[in-house]
């Protein structure tokens, strides 16, 4: 025997002696505590009982709830839910009433166990995503309050600046009297913000004389569980710009800057 072997022998034991079982007495449930963690750094337990010839198996709804918990809402973002139907497609997991479900044939129960831990880890997973997909989800998040407040928009708005170079905005809203580009920011730091006021500093008066409005520039910025330093909303202001801190996204004063 090879030590690859010895190792995965040591594996399957690891697995067999820290799963634990109990039984509910009051239901037909048993609970499998598994070596696994969760989004709190506990274990991560599953929920099973005999359903006739097949067996079932429920998270409880406690993958959504500590995802809740952490202020992440699977339905506030379409690219956040089409990643979670995603996982759900890939491990055959069911989500009913906020619980992920597999219900099986018992001949397939180790399948079916290992399907719903892969998955349960795969949704916790949500929480650190990669930047690029962070970002996406915010941008989607920032289109949900603008929905929300029942605005007019275009996305991903593009514009030519004096430079002759073409820029990209999130947003758009067009007034009778004023413009508003609109840029989503989930991380801002010097290299970003110098971007977002080059850009719309060269498009403001192209875009001006074209429409004969004022041009306003608005950032969104993602201040959850983050510091945003104070220089970067200075430096905004000082340059005519705006900003709304995700945080205070419903104060009325915020909200008038986009829809008075």
């Amino acid at each position: 025997m090879n030590a690859i072997n010895e190792h995965i022998i040591q594996y399957y034991q690891w697995l067999k002696d820290r799963t634990f079982v109990q039984k509910d007495e009051q239901t037909d449930w048993y609970v499998i505590n598994t070596p696994f963690f969760g989004a709190f750094n506990d274990s991560i337990d599953l929920y099973a009982k005999n359903n006739g010839n097949k067996i079932l198996f429920s998270d409880n709804g406690e993958t959504l709830n500590n995802l809740e918990i952490q202020g992440i809402n699977i339905n506030q973002s379409k690219y956040r839910k089409h990643l979670f139907e995603n996982i759900l497609r890939t491990y055959g997991i069911k989500f009913s009433e906020d619980e992920l479900i597999i219900e099986t044939e018992i001949a397939n129960f180790a399948q079916a166990k290992h399907n719903m831990i892969c998955g349960i880890l795969e949704i916790n997973d949500l929480q650190i995503l990669s930047k690029s997909n962070v970002s996406s989800i915010f941008k989607e998040d920032v289109r949900n309050h603008l929905d929300k407040l029942d605005l007019i928009y275009t996305p991903d708005f593009i514009s030519k600046g004096q430079t002759g170079l073409e820029f990209n905005f999130d947003f758009q809203i067009a007034k009778r009297n004023e413009e508003i580009v609109i840029k989503s920011f989930n991380t801002i730091n010097k290299i970003y913000l110098s971007n977002f006021l080059f850009s719309w500093e060269d498009i403001k008066p192209i875009r001006e004389k074209a429409t004969k409005k004022e041009v306003r520039a608005i950032a969104f910025i993602n201040d959850f569980d983050k510091e945003v330093k104070q220089e970067f909303l200075d430096a905004l202001l000082s340059k005519n710009a705006d900003y709304i801190l995700w945080s205070q996204r419903n104060n009325e004063n915020n909200k008038l800057k986009l829809v008075a």
